[in-house]
C-alpha cells in the first residue's frame, strides 16, 4: 500500500457553489472542472456520488499534494474491492470497482504541480486497473502498441464488440493533457450497446508524457492514418465503417485527421473552428485587429472532410453561441452531410466539453454514429 500524508480538514477546501449548484473554487478552475467531471462520471458507472463528496471533504487545497493523495486513497479502496471480488469470482462487481478506481486514479493525475513520484504512481494505478477491467470484460479487451514513427508508438485499448461478424469501430482520441483510460468510462457503454467496437488511443504515446520536442515534426494526421492501417488488418473489423470521435470540443486535431484521410466513415469533432478561433484571438492580441474570415478558414477544413461530420458544442462553453450558430448555418450549406448541435443551458450538457452531462451528449453522438454507419453498411 502506498504511503500518504495525513488526511486534511474539510474546512481547508474552501469550496463554494456557483449559481447552478456546482462546487467551485474561484482560484482553481481546473479542479472545479475536474470535480464536475467526477460527479458526472457516476452516470456511466465511473464513480459514485458519495465517494466523490467524501473524498472532497478530506482535501486541503492549501497542500500541493492533497488532491492527488486523497483521490489515490479512494482509488485504492475500489481496487482492493475489485481484487476481493475477483477472488470470489464476482466478476461483474470486480469490473465495476476497477472502472471506478481507474476514474479516481485519473483524477489524481490531473492538476499540475504534484511531485513526479505521485504522478507516476497514479498513472501506473490507472493503467493497472484499466487493464484488469479489459481482461475480465466479455469479450475481453486488449492493449495494443500501434507504431507511429521509428521511435514513437501509440498505446491503445481495444474493446471488441460482442458480435462476431465484421462490424464498425469507433476510434476515440485522448488528446495531449488527457488519457485514454478516461475514454473507457465515457464511451465503452454507448459503443457496446450499439454493437460497436471501440479503440481508445493516447496521443501521448506509450510514455507518461511526451515533450513538445519529441512531438515536433510529427503530424497527428499521420498518426491517425497508422491507426486506420492497424485496424484495417484486424479480424472482425469492417474497414469501411471506422469512425473517429474527439474527446474534447476544441478538437481541431481530429478535424485535420478526418480531412487528411478519406477512409474515415464518419467524424465527430469541431471541424476546425477552435484552431480558427485561436488564430483570430492572437491577431487581436497582437494589435492587428480581428482576423477577417476566421469562420471561412474553419469552413475550409470542413470542406476537406468527405465523410459525414457532426459538431457538438455547449451554450456555456468557451465560444459564443452566436458564432457557433453562424458556423453551423454555414457548415450545413457547404457539406453534404454536416451539422452542428448546440446544447442549451436549460437541457444541460452545455458546459465546455459537455462535462456537466456527458451522458446526454454521448447519446446524441452515438445515435448519430449509429445512423451513419448503418447507412454505410447498406451502401457497401
Amino acid at each position: 500500500m502506498h504511503e500518504h500524508c495525513g488526511a486534511r480538514g474539510a474546512s481547508s477546501s474552501s469550496v463554494e457553489f456557483d449559481d447552478k449548484g456546482w462546487p467551485a473554487w474561484p482560484d482553481r478552475e481546473d479542479l472545479s472542472a475536474e470535480f464536475i467531471k467526477l460527479l458526472a462520471a457516476a452516470q456511466e458507472g465511473g464513480s459514485t456520488v458519495s465517494e466523490c463528496w467524501l473524498t472532497l471533504s478530506k482535501i486541503n487545497l492549501a497542500s500541493e499534494s492533497s488532491w492527488s493523495e486523497e483521490w489515490i486513497k479512494t482509488a485504492e479502496l475500489n481496487e482492493a474491492r475489485a481484487e476481493l471480488s475477483l477472488l470470489n469470482n464476482n466478476l461483474v462487481t470486480a469490473r465495476r470497482n476497477w472502472l471506478r478506481a481507474t476514474t479516481y486514479f485519473h483524477a489524481a493525475v490531473r492538476p499540475p504541480g504534484y511531485a513526479n513520484d505521485l504522478l507516476n504512481y497514479a498513472v501506473a494505478g490507472m493503467r493497472r486497473c484499466a487493464t484488469s477491467f479489459l481482461k475480465t470484460r466479455l469479450p475481453a479487451g486488449q492493449v495494443f502498441s500501434i507504431p507511429w514513427t521509428e521511435d514513437l508508438s501509440l498505446q491503445a485499448y481495444y474493446l471488441p464488440s460482442a458480435f462476431r461478424d465484421d462490424g464498425p469501430v469507433i476510434v476515440c482520441i485522448g488528446e495531449p493533457g488527457s488519457y485514454k483510460e478516461e475514454l473507457i468510462t465515457k464511451y465503452a457503454g454507448h459503443a457496446n450497446e450499439r454493437g460497436f467496437s471501440l479503440l481508445a488511443v493516447d496521443l501521448l504515446g506509450t510514455q507518461t508524457a511526451l515533450s513538445p520536442e519529441r512531438l515536433e515534426g510529427h503530424k497527428f494526421e499521420a498518426a491517425m492514418s497508422r491507426v486506420l492501417d492497424f485496424l484495417s488488418g484486424m479480424p472482425g473489423v469492417d474497414s469501411t465503417r471506422i469512425a473517429i470521435v474527439a474527446d474534447a470540443c476544441n478538437s481541431s486535431l481530429v478535424a485535420r485527421a478526418a480531412a487528411s484521410d478519406a477512409r474515415f466513415a464518419a467524424a465527430v469533432c469541431d471541424a476546425g473552428i477552435w484552431d480558427s478561433h485561436e488564430k483570430s484571438f492572437f491577431y487581436r492580441q497582437a494589435g492587428e485587429g480581428e482576423q477577417a474570415g476566421w469562420l471561412e478558414e474553419a469552413n475550409a477544413i470542413s470542406r476537406s472532410i468527405d465523410c459525414p461530420l457532426l459538431v457538438t458544442a455547449g451554450e456555456g462553453g468557451w465560444l459564443l453561441p452566436g458564432a457557433l450558430i453562424e458556423f453551423g448555418n454555414q457548415l450545413s450549406s457547404i457539406h453534404r452531410d454536416a451539422s452542428l448541435i448546440l446544447f442549451r443551458r436549460a437541457e444541460t450538457a452545455a458546459m465546455q466539453g459537455h462535462i456537466d452531462n456527458p451522458t446526454l451528449a454521448n447519446e446524441v453522438i452515438f445515435d448519430w454514429l449509429e445512423d451513419r454507419l448503418r447507412l454505410r453498411k447498406g451502401l457497401s
